[in-house]
């Protein structure tokens, strides 16, 4: 008698869907220190379509960060909270705080006072680009 046993791994991607702005002001009070990526799509737009696995397999890959996606179209008052006018648009927040560079350098303010602050966002950015997407995720982790 053979007896075979099969061991079935379930994958369980957490990407949370918000639609209003009193959602999206929770899960960041919620996430506490968590990084919380969140992701401002539509379903007719090609890069959102293009990127969207692979944010989703971040979402599995990377169980110390809060996912979330806003449809830009179902959810007109949270886009405009958070001034999204492209998609798809990528927002990472800690603290219940949009990461800014000011927020990341305030600890180290001394090297960056001789040629002046940059104005370069690296708390947001546009497109497809899953690269970028995930080199500030682990930027910011």
């Amino acid at each position: 008698m053979v007896v075979v046993m099969m061991v079935v791994t379930v994958v369980v991607m957490i990407v949370v869907v918000l639609v209003v702005v009193k959602e999206f002001k929770e899960l960041l009070r919620v996430a506490g220190r968590k990084l919380v990526v969140i992701e401002f799509s539509a379903k007719w737009c090609g890069p959102c379509k293009k990127i969207g696995p692979a944010f989703q397999a971040m979402s599995v890959k990377y169980q110390n960060v809060m996912f979330a996606n806003v449809d830009v179209d179902s959810s007109e008052e949270l886009t405009q909270f958070c001034h999204v006018n492209a998609v798809p648009t990528f927002q990472m927040f800690k603290h219940t705080q949009k990461v800014t560079l000011f927020s990341r350098l305030k600890r180290t303010m001394c090297c960056y006072v001789r040629n002046g602050l940059e104005s370069r966002k690296i708390f947001e950015f546009h497109g497809a680009d899953i690269k970028t997407l995930e080199e500030k995720i682990q930027e910011l982790m």
